[in-house]
């Protein structure tokens, strides 16, 4: 079996050498860490990867706790922190927590046990208390827990903004809002400040809360069969993208033209807003750095590399489609 010090006298190296190119543990020139490498995949050395970890303290492993895989939003979203984490030479643990608090404690647990070196959390089930009793890195996506946990999210206030700003040019008004309210959520931002933007217009808005945590189709279709039933007048809609979605599909079923009648502007812009027509109008979050920026300061916290900020929040713009007017132009953008 092929050892380290059969690639150091391969590589023409100190078994120190290979030992910090192979474990990221120390500065080696590119020119020796690719005699190195190559030396390695000649002799078809693996390194082991669990004396490592406990040379190192850690699992290599990370957990990402999300509320509901079945929404477009988090499975993407799991998706680039997956392979971000992996790019950096970390395995991932998902914990899917379908809005039951047990589940999210169980993966907090193991963040105690070193199970995992970190977590990001994107779920909201579960007291803030579980969290800040811990103390190895945590990084929380869209909830604020307070100063002793990063947040990286997104900007839900200039989303919030960018939605109001196109209500008022389609001339709505009569928008109805669709929330899901929880405490110290990013989310919140967003609510008040389309509503705040909406009435300074004189646009009335109504605003119908759902439960934070439900995330199937059935409900959202129900939800939208509701709203239209109690509020017929309606000429403007504003949630998330499979509330859009759910809310054209019925609108459409009532014989109500979109835009014409009805316009719609989601949140997300998750793939599912572009697999109808028209295509959904929406809030846009860049998940991909959303992911990036996540791992980065989970890992920054892991490995000490460097002091974290609090709070990160990144940009958000408007995908357009053919749920609001212009839709001719739009459509091509």
């Amino acid at each position: 079996m092929t050892s380290i010090r059969d690639v150091a006298k391969e590589a023409g190296v100190g078994v120190g050498t290979v030992s910090r190119a192979l474990n990221g543990t120390g500065y080696v020139s590119p020119s020796t860490r690719k005699k190195i490498e190559k030396a390695a995949r000649k002799l078809n050395y693996t390194p082991n990867e669990l004396a490592r970890n406990l040379y190192r303290n850690r699992s290599g492993i990370v957990g990402v706790i999300v509320p509901d895989l079945d929404h477009p939003f988090f499975s993407c979203l799991v998706k680039h922190v997956e392979m971000e984490f992996y790019r950096q030479g970390y395995k991932t643990m998902v914990c899917n927590a379908v809005g039951i608090s047990d589940r999210e404690q169980e993966y907090l647990d193991m963040l105690e046990r070193n199970i995992v070196d970190g977590i990001i959390t994107g779920s909201h089930c579960l007291d803030g208390e579980e969290y800040l009793r811990q103390e190895k890195p945590i990084v929380s996506i869209d909830r604020d827990f307070g100063p002793e946990i990063p947040i990286v999210g997104s900007d839900h206030a200039m989303g919030g903004r960018l939605a109001a700003e196109l209500m008022i040019q389609n001339k709505c008004r009569k928008v109805l809002q669709i929330s899901g309210v929880a405490p110290n959520i990013l989310a919140n931002d967003r609510y008040v400040t389309f509503q705040k933007l909406l009435e300074e217009a004189h646009v009335e808005v109504v605003c119908v809360e759902t439960d934070w945590n439900v995330f199937q189709w059935e409900a959202f279709y129900r939800t939208a069969h509701d709203i239209l039933d109690k509020y017929p007048d309606i000429d403007g809609i504003f949630t998330g993208d499979l509330g859009a979605a759910a809310c054209m599909n019925v609108a459409q079923q009532r014989g109500i033209r979109i835009p014409e009648d009805l316009c719609v502007v989601g949140f997300d812009a998750t793939n599912i807003t572009r697999m109808v027509y028209p295509h959904i109008t929406a809030v846009r979050q860049n998940v991909e750095l959303l992911a990036e920026v996540a791992v980065n300061t989970l890992l920054d916290q892991i490995e000490q590399r460097k002091r974290v900020l609090h709070r990160q929040i990144l940009d958000v713009d408007i995908q357009y489609g053919g749920t609001t007017g212009r839709a001719d132009i739009h459509e091509h953008l």
